[in-house]
């Protein structure tokens, strides 16, 4: 589970998060904001007299970079970039992957075990991203280097700056910019007929939602009030509540999509954690949660508030698959959108 991180947001279950990193990807909110409208790229092939050709591109976070066309060794350092990367054919291409350390659970951590199998993925791959373990990267030879900002602005600073690798990072803040990742993709690699076709099926997921908001319009429906998280405090804890999706996300933009009405949509900061009593007082009517990676509905049970929450003891409570609100990726767009529709309006 890969939330792509820009703020305060908690570790996966099983991951810890040191203060000093979060305060780092504190600092990549404005970077992120800014880039967040760059979602745009321009090709200008530069012959190589000694080296392959390379493509300038723009990254989501409005950062110029010249990367090399068709590199054979990439690492990839967020699940929802495997994801595209496999969706485009280009799985030979990847040499390394992001993992937790060996305590946290490791690729365990990072990636399921159905993801882990379909992507041929093994812990000889494994890229330490918290903190960043470079000489584990170097070590594989990568001739580019795929991030979301889960890597910190530092560590990708000394990534292009001490080991002269190009780094792109890719951090979609909507589901629709996760189409135009993939269109950044295709600008590095071959992708033969699984790049158009890829882009293709997202675009037709994403006018299945222009047919939902107009049979909404046209039938004045009231959008359901959604609380969609990922991850739960206890009560008892420090800081027990509900971790969820703010402004500027792409969770919070998956919400819209699927025709619903976020409780978390005038929060300040876009990774809140909403103790009891704020979604109490929202009173959603739908929650949906994510499982996976050790987070089942046994351990939502034990959040603040639960059992007095109107959405759970109407069972309006539902359970989604973590990776599929979680990593930013085709899969987002394939196969969590729809099923967050029929969660919110199942008719």
């Amino acid at each position: 589970m890969s939330l792509n991180t820009t703020s305060n947001s908690p570790p996966r279950s099983g991951r810890q998060v040191s203060l000093a990193l979060v305060a780092v990807l504190v600092l990549v909110v404005a970077g992120a904001a800014i880039g967040a409208t760059a979602a745009y790229f321009e090709l200008k092939p530069t012959p190589g007299t000694s080296s392959p050709n390379h493509v300038t591109v723009t990254d989501d976070l409005g950062r110029t970079v010249m990367a090399p066309w068709n590199p054979t060794r990439v690492v990839a350092l967020s699940p929802s970039i495997v994801d595209s990367m496999v969706r485009l054919g280009l799985r030979d291409h990847l040499v390394g992957v992001d993992c937790s350390s060996p305590a946290f659970g490791g690729l365990s951590a990072d990636y399921d075990a159905s993801q882990t199998a379909a992507w041929h993925l093994s812990s000889a791959m494994c890229v330490q991203t918290a903190p960043l373990d470079s000489e584990a990267m170097v070590n594989l030879s990568p001739e580019l280097v795929l991030a979301s900002t889960i890597v910190s602005i530092s560590a990708v600073q000394e990534i292009t700056s001490t080991l002269h690798i190009p780094v792109l990072m890719l951090q979609p803040v909507s589901v629709t910019s996760i189409v135009t990742d993939v269109q950044l993709l295709m600008s590095l690699f071959p992708t033969g007929t699984a790049g158009p076709s890829l882009v293709t099926a997202m675009e037709r997921e994403l006018g299945n939602v222009s047919t939902l908001d107009a049979n909404l319009s046209a039938n004045d429906a009231l959008l359901p009030s959604v609380l969609l998280t990922y991850a739960v405090n206890p009560s008892g804890s420090t800081a027990p509540g509900y971790w969820t999706f703010g402004p500027s996300t792409f969770g919070q933009s998956l919400v819209e999509l699927a025709g619903g009405s976020s409780i978390s949509a005038n929060v300040t900061i876009p990774w809140p954690e909403l103790s009891g009593e704020q979604v109490l007082l929202a009173n959603p009517s739908l929650i949906v949660y994510g499982t996976g990676f050790g987070l089942d509905l046994a351990q939502y049970a034990q959040g603040p508030d639960w059992s007095s929450l109107v959405a759970v003891q109407s069972s309006h409570d539902y359970a989604i698959d973590s990776t599929l609100i979680t990593e930013p990726g085709p899969t987002t767009v394939l196969v969590g959108l729809p099923a967050l529709i029929g969660i919110l309006h199942p008719s």
